[in-house]
C-alpha cells in the first residue's frame, strides 16, 4: 500500500525571493588553452610530457594498458577528451554562483537544453528539490557518468549561490567546522617531492599491470621500493591502479609489498566488479588498506560498495557523484558503516565537505605544476583566489562566503549560448 497519498504541489518561490535568472554552462576555449592553462577543471588535460598522462620511463598502469597502442599514455585513448564542463547561476540580485565538473560540450547541452528548465524562475536554496527533478528527469538516460557529473557542476553553482545569500563559507551552511585546518596529501610522479613539500604522505601511480606479465610486476616492486628507500621508512605512501588489475593480480600485489609499508591500495579493478573489490579484501593478504570509488556515483553506487564490504575507505570525487548535495548523503552512509572518507581531487569543493563532516580525515592533492614538484592551482587558471595548502594543511577564509573564489572567465566559451532572461 503506498503512503503517497497525492501529487506534490508545485514548488514556487517565496514571495520577494531571490530566484535564479540565467544558467549558463562553458567549456574551455580551445584545447590548447586547456593545456597551457593547467587543464582547469580535468585535471588531465595535460601538454604531452605531464607525469598524470604516463611518461616514457613509467608509463600509468590503466584500463587501457592491454593494448599496445594506447599503453604509453593516456591521451593517447582520449582520458582527456571530454575536458572541462563550468556552470556559472546568475541570481535576480545580481550574485553569481560557480561549479565546475568534467564532460565538456556534451555537458552543456544537458545542462543547457535539459536542467535549465527546472532551474531558471526557482529559488536557489531549494537545492533538495533541484537535484531530485534534475536525477528523476535523466534518469532514462543518465544515472551515472557524464549525467551525473552536469549534475554535480549545477548542485555545486546552487551551494556556491547559497553561501553567497547567506553570506557564510559553504561549509558552514553544511555544520561548520570539525576541524581547526585540513590535512593533506599529495598525489605525484615523485613522493619524495612531496614530502619536502610538508605533505601528510603521498600517492603515486602504478606503472605496469597484468598485460606486463611478471617483468611488468617485477618493475613495479622495484618503483615500490625505490620511492619507499627515497622517503625513509615511515612517511605514508599510497598506491593508485586506476582500475588497471585483476583480483589475482591485486592479490600478488599485496603480497609483494609487504615489506614496504604501503597505506592504501587505490581502485585495483574496474568500478563495476564489486564481487571482485569484495573478495580481494576478504582475502587481502598484506595491511595495505582498499580504497575506491573515484568513479562511482550517487548514494546507490555507493550503498552498494558498503553492503558488499568492498573497502576499508572511499574516495568519492565531488565534482563527479552528485556535488554537495548527493556527497553528504555517502558521508552520512559511510559514518554509520564506520567507513572513512577522503574525496579524490575537487579542490574547494571537497576543502568544504571535508571541513564539515568528521568521518573526512584529510584530503588529496595532486602536483599538477609542470614540473611535478611543485605547488600550483588544482583547476589551473580557472580561478583567481583557489586556497593552496602550506606545509601540507589547508585552510579556508571564514570571512568568504560560498566556496570562497572568483572565476576568471577570460578562457570561457558557451558551446550553446541561449538568450539570457532580463532581470527588469
Amino acid at each position: 500500500m503506498s503512503l503517497i497519498l497525492t501529487v506534490l504541489p508545485d514548488v514556487k518561490p517565496d514571495a520577494n525571493a531571490v530566484t535564479i535568472l540565467n544558467v549558463r554552462a562553458y567549456v574551455i576555449a580551445s584545447k590548447k588553452a586547456e593545456e597551457e592553462g593547467g587543464g582547469f577543471a580535468d585535471c588531465h588535460s595535460q601538454a604531452e610530457g605531464h607525469w598524470i598522462l604516463g611518461t616514457d620511463q613509467w608509463p600509468i598502469a590503466n584500463p587501457m594498458s592491454f593494448y599496445e597502442k594506447y599503453k604509453a599514455r593516456r591521451s593517447t585513448w582520449g582520458i582527456d577528451a571530454l575536458g572541462s564542463v563550468i556552470v556559472e547561476i546568475e541570481l535576480t540580485n545580481g550574485m553569481t554562483g560557480v561549479g565546475v565538473s568534467i564532460g565538456g560540450e556534451p555537458a552543456c547541452f544537458l545542462i543547457e537544453n535539459h536542467f535549465s528548465r527546472f532551474l531558471e524562475g526557482q529559488d536557489p536554496l531549494n537545492i533538495e528539490f533541484l537535484w531530485d527533478v534534475m536525477w528523476r528527469s535523466s534518469m532514462n538516460y543518465g544515472r551515472k557518468g557524464l549525467t551525473v557529473q552536469a549534475i554535480s557542476a549545477i548542485d555545486l553553482a546552487l551551494w556556491d549561490c547559497a553561501g553567497k545569500l547567506r553570506n557564510e563559507p559553504v561549509y558552514k551552511l553544511l555544520g561548520g567546522k570539525t576541524k581547526g585546518s585540513l590535512p593533506c596529501y599529495a598525489t605525484c610522479y615523485d613522493p619524495l617531492a612531496a614530502k619536502n613539500l610538508g605533505f601528510k604522505g603521498a600517492k603515486f601511480p602504478l606503472p605496469f599491470g597484468p598485460a606486463d606479465g611478471d617483468e611488468g610486476m617485477r618493475k613495479n616492486i622495484q618503483r615500490v621500493k625505490e620511492i619507499r628507500e627515497a622517503v625513509g621508512p615511515d612517511f605514508p605512501l599510497m598506491i593508485d591502479c586506476y582500475m588497471a588489475l585483476t583480483v589475482g593480480y591485486t592479490l600478488k600485489l599485496l603480497e609483494l609489498i609487504k615489506p614496504y609499508n604501503i597505506k592504501w591500495v587505490e581502485e585495483h579493478l574496474p568500478p563495476d566488479q564489486y564481487a571482485g573489490y569484495t573478495e580481494v579484501k576478504k582475502r587481502n593478504p598484506s595491511t595495505a588498506l582498499l580504497t575506491c570509488g573515484e568513479h562511482e556515483y550517487t548514494r546507490w553506487g555507493f550503498k552498494l560498495l558498503l553492503d558488499q564490504e568492498c573497502a576499508d575507505l572511499l574516495q568519492p570525487d565531488v565534482t563527479w557523484c552528485g556535488g554537495i548535495t548527493e556527497a553528504r548523503r555517502i558521508v552520512a552512509l559511510a559514518s554509520a558503516y564506520d567507513i572513512p572518507i577522503i574525496p579524490h581531487g575537487s579542490s574547494i569543493y571537497s576543502y568544504h565537505l571535508q571541513y564539515a563532516f568528521p568521518n573526512l580525515p584529510m584530503s588529496e592533492f595532486i602536483l599538477l605544476a609542470a614540473d611535478g614538484a611543485s605547488i600550483s592551482p588544482y583547476f589551473g587558471q580557472l580561478f583567481d583566489d583557489e586556497p593552496l595548502p602550506k606545509n601540507g594543511w589547508v585552510d579556508l577564509d571564514p570571512n568568504k562566503p560560498g566556496f570562497g573564489v572568483t572565476l576568471k572567465k577570460t578562457h570561457l566559451r558557451r558551446p550553446y549560448p541561449r538568450a539570457d532572461k532580463s532581470n527588469e
